[in-house]
């Protein structure tokens, strides 16, 4: 019989045993031992992702809408231009405003000279003071009007601008929310955007629980599970709100997801796994599953390389460490971690 080689295949919380053996045609097949191991004792709470950074961009100013350059799941950066309004309206708003400026600035200089002569013959004693009176109100109403048209030309400008709807933050589309020849108004949500770099799930704890899971969150990070995406990753923090709902007795907690996270998305159901102890379990690493329907099970390796299949009662995940397993194995023995392979090898000559 070919010798065994033995290597380690590192998991998170412990190392499992990687053994070649050699199966009954002489091929070898990947196994690992199924052992029990000290892991953290969790307390499973259902949640959904929701993004930290997220806007629904809207209109500032009435017109049509004649562009709409982003549609659902599009990445933007900010700036980015999203939508455009009809700016023929305002653009005409800008002209007109632009011109009482221009002739408010003219009534302005004239009334400054006009103030300056009168100023003037006053101290030759050529006009009365009433005279210089009313020349001065002139002068501070002109440059009153002066300021207002300045103003009105400013915001007309802003208005202007205010018909192409650009991105606040870098980050994607989650949906669109207008198209192509419809009437936009000042409020008129026009797309959704969340930044998918900065994501947290939400989930609620009762009562009961709050008090074991707040002892050991400052020992170990929670692990978040998703299973749509098939992945465990660790929390970056967790934030308890300081409030309760009094029709459930529950307790929002914010679990921040890591930043590169890819393919997670607001909305998504996922499982946050908050500490509460440590335990040991009989652990077998997930990838040695083979689930048929409703039944789970693993090939086990025998010492003389025969292979067999095991139904298994499987208890709670362990994240990255395996899947507990309740019954149907016992400590010591090896279970192949290529299901596929070893159910080849077993048509061919195992039993």
């Amino acid at each position: 019989m070919a010798q065994v080689a033995a290597c380690t295949l590192a998991c998170a919380g412990g190392v499992w045993a990687l053994i070649s053996a050699p199966a009954a045609s002489g091929a070898e097949i990947a196994t690992a031992e199924v052992n029990v191991r000290e892991i953290d004792r969790t307390y499973a709470a259902d949640g959904v992702v929701e993004a930290v950074r997220q806007s629904t961009v809207a209109a500032q100013v009435p017109g049509r809408i004649v562009e709409v350059r982003v549609d659902a799941g599009r990445s933007v950066v900010r700036g980015q231009v999203l939508a455009r309004i009809d700016e023929r309206e305002a653009a005409q708003a800008v002209a007109a405003s632009q011109a009482q400026r221009a002739r408010a600035e003219a009534d302005l200089a004239n009334s400054r000279v006009n103030y300056e002569r009168t100023l003037r013959l006053v101290e030759q004693k050529f006009v009365s003071e009433a005279a210089l009176d009313k020349a001065r109100a002139d002068y501070k109403s002109a440059r009153a009007q002066s300021e207002a048209a300045r103003a009105g030309a400013l915001q007309a400008g802003a208005a202007k601008s205010h018909t192409v709807i650009t991105a606040p933050f870098s980050g994607v589309v989650s949906a669109r929310l207008v198209q192509v020849g419809e009437m936009a108004a000042p409020g008129r949500e026009v797309v959704t955007l969340y930044d998918p770099t900065r994501l947290r799930v939400v989930a609620n704890i009762p009562q009961a629980k709050l008090a074991e899971v707040r002892a050991h969150a400052a020992g170990a990070a929670p692990l978040v599970e998703l299973p749509s995406l098939d992945r465990w990753v660790k929390a970056n923090g967790v934030t308890v709100l300081p409030s309760t709902d009094s029709r459930t007795h529950t307790t929002s907690v914010r679990v921040e997801l890591p930043g590169d996270l890819k393919g997670a998305y607001p909305g998504m159901f996922a499982r946050v796994h908050f500490p509460v102890g440590r335990t040991s379990k009989l652990l077998i690493p997930a990838r040695a599953l083979v689930y048929r329907s409703e039944v789970a099970g693993a090939y086990v390796v025998g010492d003389k390389g025969e292979i067999h299949f095991r139904q298994l009662r499987l208890g709670e995940p362990a994240g990255e460490q395996g899947v507990e397993v309740l019954a149907g194995i016992t400590r010591g023995e090896r279970v192949a971690l290529d299901p596929v392979a070893a159910l080849a090898q077993m048509k061919r000559g195992g039993r």
